[in-house]
C-alpha cells in the first residue's frame, strides 16, 4: 500500500501538506511489474505515472521496430506529455527491472493541480523538454509510400484500410467526397509505382509486397489460419527447424485481430489490442523464418497424400497439416444487411475501425466480452454508443470486470430484450429499427455505424469426409476423433490430432475448444510438440 511517507520521497512531492500527500496517497494506484511487463503503451489514453521502485523504460515503435527512447529511475514521471496536451500516450513504458509504479488518473490529477498548482507547472516544463526529442523521433518515421483514396464510409475503402493495418503496412489514407476521382474506389497509389482503381485484396498484397504464392512445395508443417492458435504454431515450429508456411485467407489476427481489447492474456496486465497481438505474433514468426502467404484459400486437403490444393491450383506437401481456420462472425438476420456491410454494417470491431465511429451514433449488437471492450473503445470516438442485447442481462456472457465497467460509463447505454429488425439509409446506412421485447414496442432511431458480434460459426464444409466433425461443423479430435469411426491406425490419436493422421486441428475451430485467445496459443504450442511426436513414428505407423 502506498503512504504518504513513501510519496514524500517523490522530489516534486516533497514540499506538499500532509493533507494533500494523504489524499495522494489514496488516490494513485500502486502497480507492482517484474522486468518486460508493460505499464502503459503507445496510443492509449492519458495518465501519470511515479516511479517509486526500480527502473522504467520508454519505448516507441520507429519504423516499424521498438526503440528504447528514455528511461524513467525512482521520483520520475511518465506522462507529462499527455497531460499537458491532452492527448494519447505518445510513447509505451515498460518496466526495465522488477519495479513499483503509481498511476495517477486524469481525474485525480486535476484535483491534485487544483490543491497543489505548483505540481502541474513542474509537468507542463518537462513536457516542453521530452517535446523535443519526440518531434526529432517523428522526423525519423520513414514517409509512408501506400496511400488509399476514397470516401470515409467506402466498403472497398475499409476493407483495404484494414487489410493493410492487419498486415503491418504503413499506408497515408486520403478521404474525398462521393463522386470524386471517377467515382471508383478504392484508389491505392504506390509512390513511384502503380497506381490501382477498385483492386483485388491480392492485387493490393502483391503491389505491397506481401507473400501471396508459398516458396516451395514441401513442407515440414502447413498451417491453415492466423489467428493467435496458427500463429503460436507458426512460431514453435519455425524456431525448432520446421518448415514452416502459414496460409491466411485474408490477414493475420483472425477474429482475435477485430477485437479492441483483450484484458485476460495473460502477461499484459493492462491489456492489449487484438491487433497489437497480432501484430507481435506475425513479426516474431517472420523472424523466426515461417513463411506467412495471404489472399490464399484452401480448396482442399488430401489426408492420405498429406497435400494441400490452394485456390488457383498450387498443391503443397507436407508432413503435417493444422488447421486453425477459427471461425466465421453470425450474420445479422436483418433483410437487407448486406447492403450495408463495409457502408454502416461491420461484423466484429478492431482498433482501425476507429474512424468509421468517429461521431458517429454506434450501435453494438451482442452481449459478448468483445462486444464489451468494443463498447469502451468506441465510447472515445462516437457520439453515442449504445449496446442491443437480446437476452434479460448481461452476466451469463460478460466477464464481471466489463460489466462493472460498463455501468460506471456515461456515454455508454446498454439495452436488454433489444434487437434490430430493420436498417435504412440510402446508400450508407442512417437508421435503424429496434424492437423492445420486454415493452413489445418498436422505434426507428439514427444510428450510422453497427457493429455485429452475435456469435460464430465454424466454416468446415470443405473438408473431406476422413476429418470428422461435430454437430455444428467444429473439428473433433483426440478421444472424440478415435470414436468418430474413421480413425484408420492402432495407435490412438493425440490429443490435438483429428480422425486423419497427420492432421491436427487447434483454436476455435477445434470441437471441445473454450474460445479463449489463451488457450488457442496453448493448443498452437502443444500442437508443434504433437507434431514432433507424429514425425518420430514416421514411416512405421503412420
Amino acid at each position: 500500500m502506498i503512504t504518504a511517507e513513501m510519496l514524500r520521497g517523490v522530489p516534486a512531492f516533497a514540499s506538499l501538506p500532509e493533507p494533500t500527500l494523504e489524499y495522494l496517497a489514496g488516490a494513485v494506484e500502486d502497480i507492482r511489474l517484474a522486468p518486460g511487463e508493460y505499464f502503459a503503451h503507445e496510443g492509449e489514453e492519458r495518465a501519470l505515472f511515479v516511479v517509486i521502485e526500480g527502473r522504467a523504460e520508454i519505448t516507441k515503435i520507429v519504423n516499424g521496430e521498438e526503440r528504447v527512447i528514455g528511461t524513467r529511475t525512482p521520483g520520475r514521471f511518465f506522462g507529462e506529455v499527455p497531460m499537458t496536451l491532452s492527448t494519447p500516450f505518445p510513447a509505451s513504458g515498460r518496466a526495465a527491472e522488477a519495479s513499483r509504479i503509481v498511476k495517477l488518473e486524469v481525474t485525480a490529477y486535476y484535483t491534485l493541480a487544483a490543491m497543489a498548482p505548483n505540481v502541474p507547472a513542474l509537468v507542463a516544463g518537462l513536457a516542453r523538454r521530452y517535446l523535443d526529442s519526440l518531434q526529432e523521433i517523428a522526423a525519423e518515421q520513414r514517409t509512408s509510400e501506400v496511400r488509399v483514396i476514397g470516401p470515409r464510409q467506402d466498403p472497398g475503402v475499409h476493407a483495404v484500410a484494414t487489410f493493410l493495418t492487419r498486415n503491418q503496412v504503413a499506408f497515408e489514407r486520403l478521404v474525398i467526397e462521393p463522386g470524386e476521382a471517377g467515382g471508383r474506389y478504392p484508389v491505392v497509389e504506390l509512390t513511384g509505382r502503380d497506381r490501382l482503381v477498385d483492386p483485388t485484396m491480392r492485387e493490393v498484397a502483391t503491389a505491397v509486397g506481401l507473400d501471396v504464392e508459398p516458396a516451395a512445395n514441401e513442407y515440414d508443417v502447413v498451417i491453415l489460419g492466423a489467428g493467435p492458435a496458427g500463429l503460436t504454431a507458426a512460431v514453435n515450429g519455425a524456431a525448432e527447424g520446421l518448415r514452416t508456411v502459414v496460409i491466411e485467407a485474408l490477414a493475420p489476427g483472425g477474429q482475435a485481430g477485430t477485437s479492441t481489447r483483450i484484458e485476460n492474456y495473460t502477461g499484459f496486465p493492462f491489456g492489449i489490442s487484438g491487433d497489437d497481438l497480432a501484430s507481435r505474433a506475425l513479426k516474431q514468426a517472420r523472424r523466426l523464418g515461417a513463411e506467412i502467404v495471404v489472399t490464399r484459400t484452401v480448396e482442399a486437403i488430401d489426408p492420405m497424400r498429406h497435400e494441400v490444393r490452394l485456390d488457383g491450383g498450387t498443391t503443397l506437401r507436407t508432413a503435417v497439416v493444422l488447421i486453425a481456420t477459427g471461425v466465421d462472425w453470425r450474420t445479422l438476420p436483418v433483410e437487407g444487411v448486406g447492403r450495408y456491410l463495409g457502408n454502416g454494417v461491420y461484423y466484429g470491431a478492431a482498433r482501425s475501425d476507429s474512424a468509421v465511429a468517429q461521431g458517429a451514433d454506434v450501435c453494438i449488437v451482442g452481449a459478448g466480452n468483445s462486444a464489451g471492450q468494443a463498447a469502451l473503445f468506441f465510447a472515445r470516438h462516437a457520439r453515442s454508443v449504445t449496446m442491443l442485447v437480446r437476452g434479460p442481462s448481461l452476466e451469463a456472457s460478460m466477464s464481471r470486470y466489463l460489466i462493472d465497467q460498463l455501468a460506471q460509463h456515461e456515454a455508454i447505454r446498454v439495452e436488454l430484450r433489444s434487437e434490430i429488425t430493420a436498417l435504412h439509409g440510402d446508400g450508407s446506412l442512417e437508421g435503424i429499427e429496434v424492437a423492445d421485447r420486454e415493452h413489445r414496442t418498436t422505434a426507428r432511431r439514427e444510428c450510422q455505424v453497427v457493429f455485429v458480434m452475435i456469435g460464430a460459426d465454424a466454416s468446415t464444409e470443405w473438408l473431406p469426409a476422413e476429418i470428422a466433425r461435430d454437430g455444428h461443423g467444429f473439428v473433433v479430435t483426440g478421444a472424440d476423433a478415435a470414436e468418430a469411426g474413421a480413425w484408420p491406425l492402432a495407435r490412438r490419436p493425440f490429443s490435438l490430432e483429428t480422425s486423419a493422421p497427420g492432421v491436427f486441428a487447434i483454436g476455435d475451430v477445434r470441437s471441445g475448444s473454450v474460445k479463449r485467445v489463451a488457450a488457442g496459443v496453448g493448443e498452437g504450442g502443444m500442437a508443434i510438440a504433437y507434431a514432433h511426436r507424429y514425425l518420430a513414428l514416421q514411416p512405421e505407423t503412420a
